[in-house]
């Protein structure tokens, strides 16, 4: 059976018809690091959660394709309501969004007045609606340090990447939700231990939202990893290090998706999964075919509430302000 980004005979056909429905739609596809290869291959933009939010901002298409998951969808809904944003599969949803719900969201604000709430971009647009932030791995750092230190902080909902932005900041007064998602919370530091021992001459790039992310900077602050041979970045950081870096093999710790781009944009390196197992079966549902049918039909369009997507938007701005 062929891999997920193996090519399949019909893949050059499948594609020139997506970008012919392309041009008659005035349409443009945002395609998540974590797709599959031939589906990134056919986007106008490849990128993190953060980046494909600004693209959905700014695009002047009348039709936004979102090669992700449901949330995402939903955030370019709220930020270009004047568009219409075509999901390829409903059923693409995201298992750490689904840890908290505003209801949940409501009684944690109720328990903790005066804080404020950043909300990781994972989650629902009715989550986003109850919160003064969102932030993505690649700036929940920089939107954490903009709140004044005697606020109370509530982040919510990945427990990783909370954990270790507390470390960072050294904060006392921010509570974090135990949520995980099951992809990232799956790479544990028995991986790493195993990945470097298999190749200790390669770097090591590992996502916030890991479930070995403690165990990473514990190595580090230990000595048992040299820093300069290990780094926690989001998948954008990730991109920007592997090109900027002299090392020529490295060890990825994140949805496995992001090798494709990893290896296109720089093919005299070599990028290695720490697990192979690391496989969001969400991302992996969009497909060229849905892509394909969703121009073709115009379907699954995802749409929000005004009156949720004027709160959410709010937390959107700030994030997209502070990046």
């Amino acid at each position: 059976m062929a891999g997920a980004d193996e090519p399949r005979a019909d893949t050059a056909g499948l594609m020139e018809q997506i970008r012919d429905l392309k041009r008659r739609r005035n349409a443009v596809i945002l395609a998540h690091n974590y797709q599959i290869g031939p589906v990134q291959d056919v986007a106008d933009y490849v990128g993190d959660s953060l980046g494909l939010s600004r693209q959905a901002a700014s695009t002047a298409a009348d039709v936004i394709v979102f090669c992700g998951v449901h949330f995402m969808a939903e955030t370019a809904a709220i930020l270009s309501p004047g568009k219409t944003v075509l999901l390829p599969d409903l059923g693409a949803g995201c298992s750490l969004a689904d840890t908290i719900t505003a209801d949940q969201l409501r009684r944690w604000k109720a328990a903790h007045p005066g804080a404020r709430v950043v909300s990781y971009v994972n989650t629902s647009a009715e989550v986003k609606a109850e919160s003064d932030y969102c932030c993505t791995s690649g700036n929940a750092l920089a939107v954490v340090a903009s709140i004044p230190e005697e606020v109370e902080v509530l982040f919510c909902p990945d427990f990783f990447l909370g954990s270790w932005i507390q470390k960072a900041t050294g904060r006392r007064n921010m509570h974090v939700w135990m949520g995980e998602c099951h992809v990232h919370a799956g790479i544990r530091a028995e991986d790493i231990r195993d990945a470097r021992a298999a190749h200790p001459e390669a770097e090591l790039l590992v996502h916030p939202e890991c479930g070995c992310t403690s165990s990473v900077l514990y190595l580090l602050q230990e000595g048992e990893v040299p820093r300069e041979r290990a780094s926690v970045l989001s998948t954008e950081g990730m991109m920007r290090h592997a090109q900027g870096s002299a090392s020529r093999r490295f060890l990825v710790a994140t949805e496995t998706g992001v090798l494709h781009r990893m290896r296109r944009q720089n093919p005299d390196k070599e990028f290695l999964p720490v697990t192979e197992g690391a496989v969001c079966t969400f991302m992996k549902r969009i497909t060229l075919e849905n892509t394909r049918d969703a121009l073709l039909h115009l379907r699954h369009e995802v749409r929000v509430p005004e009156e949720v997507a004027s709160r959410a938007r709010l937390a959107i701005d700030r994030m997209l302000a502070i990046a």
